[in-house]
């Protein structure tokens, strides 16, 4: 269908409207995003609050559709509003022009991840308003900010909130990922996110000497374990096709600095590495084996974790009959004959602060049948699947708010 035939489509114009406001970082404006939001409160019929729960710069917006039984435990709709950065020399279309092709194509940073669905709920909501449909349980729209980095000015701090626990939310659904195939990914848990630093200290002296126990000796060393753990987890995924890279650890090296010229061996280097504990994976018995290859490596060297919020696994969402919430999740996607793939997210979403909050959590983006573009050039979304998610949206949220 060509470009010209979504013009008169409303829902595709509202997401292309909220696509054009470049709240990018490094540093994102939501005010834009907030002022389109009200505006699309209106339209709805519904109250929206925007809470500030770290600073004026980091808002969260929530809009709220009542239900019948308001007592009850509510939904939480998430997505975030930020979006990464761009390189416009490397895209076809403006990254923040939202223009359409003749294959239907939208592209603009965030098509994918995840402007997309913030807007899907929206429409699956106004659908189901225009219907006269009611709702057991209240449903609440949050856009939040600074996902993309970590969350840690937007969802994290949300999370503690007395505004927060007003909301009451016995369920979550947030972002998935795209799929290339037929099935949707359906996510349930993410990995343990460890940002390893590795300080090392060493004999410093002359490049003509053969000194023992030099930094970069011993970095050497720690490289060494740390790639053969690596090896393992790459052979894993050789040998078990059935394994996603959520299933596995993954080990990378980063960054390795130290040393001032050529010919001087430096007293000092570091190493980082960017490690994802599987959740198989024993987190007390990943740290002795770092205290162990520290001490085999000839010592003095101290290792230390970044931006640790929270030190073991956080559990996973249940999907079985202990959890009404999945069974409802599952009910709808079963009834619209959907083939969904339950995995562990590869990387790291606001999700994991809900889970670790002790509410059940799932992460869906309807988008099957398109190639996985989030954080890349040329990010496009089909308007036919984003109308299609609306559609899926619709009887999710009614058979999830019906729990």
């Amino acid at each position: 269908m060509s470009a010209k035939n979504w013009e008169t489509n409303a829902e595709i114009q509202y997401f292309r409207e909220y696509l054009r406001i470049p709240s990018v970082h490094p540093e994102p404006d939501y005010k834009p995003c907030i002022e389109f939001l009200k505006r699309q409160a209106e339209g709805l019929n519904l109250p929206i609050k925007v809470f500030y729960p770290l600073n004026e710069q980091n808002p969260v917006v929530v809009l709220t559709w009542e239900g019948l039984e308001p007592e009850l435990p509510s939904i939480l709709l998430n997505s975030h509003m930020d979006v990464v950065p761009v390189f416009p020399e490397n895209w076809t279309h403006p990254p923040f022009g939202a223009d359409i092709d003749e294959e239907g194509r939208i592209f603009a940073r965030g098509a994918q991840d995840m402007k997309c669905v913030g807007m899907q709920y929206l429409a699956a909501i106004r659908a189901l308003k225009k219907s006269g449909l009611r709702l057991k349980r209240t449903i609440h729209i949050s856009f939040v900010p600074d996902e993309e980095v970590g969350g840690r000015n937007g969802m994290q701090p949300f999370v503690k909130s007395e505004e927060f626990r007003s909301l009451n939310i016995g369920f979550s659904l947030d972002e998935g990922i795209a799929s290339p195939t037929a099935e949707f990914p359906v996510f349930y848990a993410e990995r343990t996110v460890k940002r390893l630093f590795f300080k090392i200290s060493g004999s410093a002296g002359h490049g003509l000497l053969l000194m023992p126990n030099t930094a970069g000796e011993k970095l050497s060393y720690i490289i060494s374990k740390m790639m053969e753990l690596r090896a393992v987890q790459v052979q894993r995924l050789k040998d078990n096709p059935k394994l996603q890279i959520g299933d596995v650890t993954t080990i990378n090296l980063t960054t390795v600095n130290g040393g001032v010229q050529s010919n001087v061996v430096p007293p000092y280097m570091t190493a980082t590495f960017d490690c994802r504990l599987s959740l198989d994976t024993d987190i007390v018995e990943f740290e002795a084996n770092l205290h162990k290859w520290c001490a085999e490596a000839g010592g003095d060297i101290e290792f230390e974790f970044g931006s640790q919020w929270h030190k073991g696994h956080i559990p996973p969402t249940a999907t079985d009959a202990s959890n009404p919430f999945w069974l409802a999740f599952k009910s709808a996607t079963d009834e619209l004959g959907l083939s969904i793939n339950l995995q562990v997210f590869p990387g790291g979403t606001d999700s994991r602060y809900i889970r670790h909050a002790g509410i059940p959590a799932l992460g869906f983006s309807p988008m099957n049948h398109t190639p996985v573009l989030l954080h890349d050039h040329d990010e496009f979304l089909l308007a036919e699947t984003y109308l299609k998610g609306v559609q899926i949206y619709q009887k999710i949220i009614f058979s999830v708010a019906n729990a």
